[in-house]
């Protein structure tokens, strides 16, 4: 039987007390001490059983929910109690679904990419967001939750026929990537981008152009020692073969990361966006530096000394030398189609390897990432011994070799001295060691 009226809902007072007036069928009016209608603290809940358990649920508050309101909500509730219904789950799955529809696609990559943001180089940053500028003009308003495969293929589909698969492979990657990150915040229930990849043309990447006949790396080095261009470009040049870094470790390298005493370049693991030289590994590497390179680097500070950067930019001081100017570079000195800037590496690592040498000196050297972020960074300082001898024997072989391509590398690991302990390099020429 119903119990309250208007007049007498508007007529609470507060009484420094908890009040509660009941309408019947577990529906009653909940005032708190210093509460009434006019200042708030009025609340509608309705008392109920659900599976043996005392449960309460809340119709908001009093006079923003009228008292006829608040019946029909009850009478609601009573129904799928009824029904086996427990209206307080109800309820709550409700208001999940309704924010759910909130939650756009181009939302939840917002909030992905702020997430994320920070883990990233900022070259991957830029490239993700140009991708998500691709899906979003397509299906961005549409919210998650009803995301269909379809929806992604719309977008993806005329890229694909258009000859840009690579571009179309990537957009269902980073489609991807959205929809797990909001399928772990609960904004959705599975991933409507997975297994799209199967059904898009393939996609072969093209591995970066490498040198790897003694002849044309001979004649590379050779053309790399007559180079005339920028003093940064020629230095970055004669340098990079030596340390096999990344493009980008390279050219926003900084003189307070060389250490002359101690032999060592170290790498931090983020240089900021400014050069876009943040490592992969997210672990600083240290780099032994031979001989050589420790004389190119003497008669570069001679030059570029007097400011922060190694390889300063013609252009600007204070940026330094593009991507494009080493690659360039390459292509004047006749090289386009046969070696890239990261080519270097791959020719570091096929040679040592097929020497034999410790995949684990190599991989430390390169700087490549492993699952085990500990054991990466354990490892690097562990070889440090091992990758000096290597690096230094490594600038011997180029030099030796930019004399006669008769030379080869090959270690020559002391039998009495376990090789993990320190592996010793020799270069030899016709089968006579000549280092």
């Amino acid at each position: 039987m119903n119990k309250l009226t208007d007049t007498f809902l508007r007529g609470i007072k507060p009484t420094g007390k908890i009040q509660k007036h009941s309408d019947g069928g577990g529906l009653f009016i909940h005032v708190t001490a210093s509460g009434s209608p006019s200042v708030g603290g009025v609340h509608w809940r309705m008392a109920y059983r659900f599976d043996g358990k005392q449960k309460l649920l809340s119709f908001g508050a009093y006079p923003a929910v009228s008292l006829k309101d608040a019946r029909a909500r009850r009478e609601e509730a009573k129904e799928y109690l009824a029904k086996g219904i427990d209206p307080g789950v109800h309820k709550q799955a409700a208001k999940a679904a309704a924010e759910a529809k909130g939650k756009t696609f181009a939302r939840v990559a917002e909030e992905w990419f702020s997430t994320l943001a920070s883990e990233r180089r900022p070259r991957t940053q830029a490239k993700s967001k140009w991708v998500l500028g691709l899906l979003e003009p397509i299906f961005g308003d549409k919210p998650l939750v009803d995301l269909e495969p379809c929806d992604i293929l719309a977008a993806v589909r005329p890229v694909e026929q258009a000859g840009h698969v690579r571009t179309a492979h990537e957009m269902v990657q980073v489609a991807g990537q959205v929809c797990r990150f909001g399928r772990s915040c609960g904004y959705t229930k599975f991933n409507a981008a997975d297994g799209l990849s199967s059904v898009l043309k393939p996609y072969r990447a093209k591995h970066h152009a490498a040198i790897l006949s003694t002849d044309k790396l001979r004649d590379l080095l050779m053309a790399i020692e007559k180079y005339v261009g920028s003093i940064s470009i020629q230095y970055a040049l004669k340098i990079l073969p030596h340390v096999v870094l990344r493009n980008s470790e390279l050219r926003g390298a900084y003189w307070p990361e060389i250490d002359f005493d101690k032999a060592i370049w170290t790498v931090p693991a983020s240089r900021g966006d400014k050069h876009d030289t943040g490592m992969k590994t997210r672990i600083p590497h240290v780099v032994p530096l031979s001989r050589q390179v420790l004389k190119l680097f003497s008669e570069l500070y001679d030059i570029t000394g007097n400011g922060k950067l190694c390889f300063p930019s013609p252009w600007s001081r204070s940026a330094c030398i593009s991507d494009m100017g080493l690659l360039n570079a390459l292509y004047r000195m006749g090289f386009k189609e046969d070696m890239s800037i990261h080519g270097f590496r791959s020719v570091f690592s096929t040679i040592l390897n097929e020497q034999g040498v410790n995949s684990d000196y190599i991989e430390a050297q390169l700087a490549h990432k492993s699952s085990d972020k500990v054991r990466d960074a354990y490892n690097r300082a562990e070889y440090m011994v091992q990758r000096r001898a290597i690096m230094q024997s490594w600038s011997d072989y180029l030099d030796s070799l930019r004399e006669s391509a008769a030379v080869t590398f090959s270690p020559d690991v002391e039998p009495d001295i376990p090789p993990v302990d320190r592996p010793r390099f020799v270069l030899r020429q016709g089968g006579k060691v000549i280092q």
